[in-house]
């Protein structure tokens, strides 16, 4: 059986989305770990580059969608030549339309699962080659309660996560021989741009079903990368940081 190789002393690790909330605590746990992140953004480079600042290893700001190949692609060449090839990979970037399937524009659909499923691919796609070269490496992929149970008005962005955590599980099965895990992270319910527009009334419904009956913080999920970085015979796995929300 092969041997995995050696965890590197300061691994670089990619932090999709990382100019938003959970991704900007992603990122800053991973440099308390010791890792050089790449700070990744699709559109708010002022917001990438402010999360930069706070970080004390060295680092690089890159920009482009996901959901393009050719973008990321040039992103993993710019992230390469600045810190070296990825190690750790967390897909965090994603992006939520909903509403009601019988009169959702097929377009928004279409994009949800193109930034958050196919876009994960992408990145994973890229990424993975160095990785089993050189027999370790790490893939977290930031799903959703939503894609393990049914939310109404999520048809695009349930199956966008459902299909990642499909996604991890695969790829868990073709890697794990080479040192390199992949396994999935939900966080639950957290106060950040994706869901602050949620009214009071649906805030205080979802408080109401969890049964630690309040939202979390970034930084309670962002701890759980220590975990993924250290968990050499762990792959495949969910796991949910999400105050028990989704076993009820």
């Amino acid at each position: 059986m092969a041997k995995a190789g050696i965890r590197p002393e300061q691994p670089v690790a990619l932090v999709t989305g990382a100019s938003g909330g959970l991704g900007q605590s992603l990122a800053m746990e991973l440099d308390a770990l010791g890792c050089r992140v790449a700070v990744h953004y699709n559109s708010s480079r002022d917001r990438a580059l402010a999360v930069a600042e706070k970080l004390e290893n060295p680092s690089v700001v890159v920009g482009g969608s996901v959901a393009s190949y050719e973008a990321v692609t040039a992103m993993y060449e710019e992230i390469s030549a600045a810190l070296g090839p990825v190690d750790v990979l967390v897909n965090n970037g994603a992006i939520r339309k909903d509403g009601l399937m019988a009169m959702q524009s097929p377009d928004d659909w279409r994009e949800v699962i193109e930034t958050n499923l196919i876009g994960t691919f992408h990145t994973a796609r890229v990424a993975v080659g160095h990785m089993l070269r050189q027999r370790w490496g790490r893939i977290i992929n930031i799903v959703s309660p939503s894609g393990i149970i049914a939310t109404a008005g999520q048809t695009a962005y349930g199956a966008s996560k459902s299909g990642v955590i499909g996604f991890t599980r695969t790829l868990a099965a073709e890697c794990g021989r080479r040192g390199v895990t992949v396994n999935a992270l939900s966080p639950g319910f957290m106060i950040t741009d994706m869901t602050k527009d949620l009214s009071d009334q649906v805030q205080n419904a979802i408080k109401e079903k969890c049964p630690v009956p309040r939202f979390g913080t970034t930084e309670e999920v962002a701890r759980s990368m220590s975990l993924f970085l250290d968990a050499d015979y762990m792959t495949g796995q969910v796991v949910s940081i999400d105050g028990g929300v989704s076993v009820t």
